[in-house]
């Protein structure tokens, strides 16, 4: 879940990995800080997620070291959209949320590159379920903390009825200050 919110965004993710009907993990990160002020949620196969993961970081970091400042969240939407279009990442679905000099910024970016930016949005195997709270309860001027209950509410739909997910949340928010990731293994602490 990616939620655009008045000084940042939040972005959180459950904690379950699954290969096919078993579940292979019930602690996984699959939100991390790719830029100084941006974040990467992950859906998908997990190879090609930490590949893409890296190759952001990497770029990153090449691009503030050539031109003194960091990349706008525009310029890496488009970046990731460019990764994924060329095939070596195909099958992830991320979630670009950041900050930059602009504002905040929510991108949605499919498997195939495609890029855009929305005030809220979803990815993975509980999405529909996950989507439906998010068009209930956001409006355009909700706060960090707002922001906060509402992906969690939003997951914790997700997890009742997707088998797929469960096992806790990430929840990532980014200001302008930086990203901070903190794991919760009880919906209750953020509800």
């Amino acid at each position: 879940v990616g939620i655009k919110a008045d000084e940042g965004v939040v972005m959180a993710t459950d904690m379950r990995a699954s290969l096919g009907g078993m579940v292979s993990s019930k602690d996984v990160q699959k939100v991390e800080e790719i830029h100084p002020r941006g974040a990467l949620t992950i859906a998908g196969s997990v190879s090609a997620a930490q590949n893409l993961i890296s190759t952001l970081r990497a770029e990153t970091s090449l691009y503030e070291a050539r031109r003194g400042k960091d990349m706008s969240m525009e310029a890496l939407s488009t970046l990731t959209g460019n990764l994924l279009r060329s095939g070596a990442f195909f099958v992830v679905q991320p979630i670009l949320g950041g900050v930059d000099d602009e504002g905040a910024h929510i991108y949605s970016i499919d498997a195939l590159g495609g890029t855009t930016e929305e005030e809220y949005t979803v990815t993975g195997s509980g999405s529909q379920y996950a989507l439906g709270v998010l068009e209930q309860e956001y409006d355009d001027e909700v706060s960090i903390d707002e922001a906060k209950t509402i992906a969690a509410k939003a997951i914790q739909s997700a997890v009742e009825r997707d088998l797929a997910s469960g096992n806790g949340i990430n929840v990532a928010v980014v200001t302008e200050d930086g990203v901070d990731i903190t794991r919760y293994k009880e919906f209750d602490d953020l509800l």
